[in-house]
């Protein structure tokens, strides 16, 4: 009995649990009136970084200064600047941090290089680990006695042998 109600409390609560970001812009207060305005103010929004949460867009984000971010973006979008234009405004007072796709120059250099660096350190890593692997198990042989010196060179005649008859 335990166990239904378990599982119909957790049927139940999990929509609540779904609905995040999804709805980070639903309240009637951020949306503008103008659908295309508001469609334009979304599509900024989706390339400009939550500097709270960073791997959010202010589109999806549901914190505080995304919320701000949000109202700036719409309010530009409303007094009739271009897409470039209400970027800039952003870009301009919180930097390159700001866009999820900044620009190649030579302070983001690092952000762009930085995965090619870390794959090329990577593969290094493993061919210098396999070679001193190598290296130690040539290394941890004992050298051959003098029976076994014998021993192969015998085995080594037989196979001569076998190959020339």
């Amino acid at each position: 009995m335990l166990r239904r109600l378990t599982l119909v409390a957790a049927l139940l609560a999990g929509p609540a649990f779904a609905v995040g970001p999804a709805f980070a812009v639903g309240l009637p207060s951020e949306m503008l009136q103008d659908p295309a305005q508001e469609a334009r103010a979304r599509e900024i929004g989706r390339e400009l970084r939550c500097l709270v949460c960073q791997n959010q867009s202010i589109e999806d984000s549901e914190a505080g200064l995304a919320r701000d971010l949000r109202r700036i973006v719409r309010e530009r979008v409303a007094a009739g600047e271009s897409d470039a234009q209400v970027v800039a405004f952003v870009h301009d007072r919180y930097g390159d941090f700001v866009l999820l796709r900044p620009p190649f120059n030579a302070v983001t250099a690092v952000l762009w290089g930085a995965p090619l660096l870390a794959l090329g350190g990577g593969v290094l890593a493993i061919v210098l680990s396999r070679r001193r692997m190598r290296g130690a198990l040539v290394a941890e042989a004992p050298p051959l006695s003098p029976e076994e010196r014998a021993r192969l060179a015998a085995l080594e005649h037989s196979e001569e042998d076998k190959r020339t008859s």
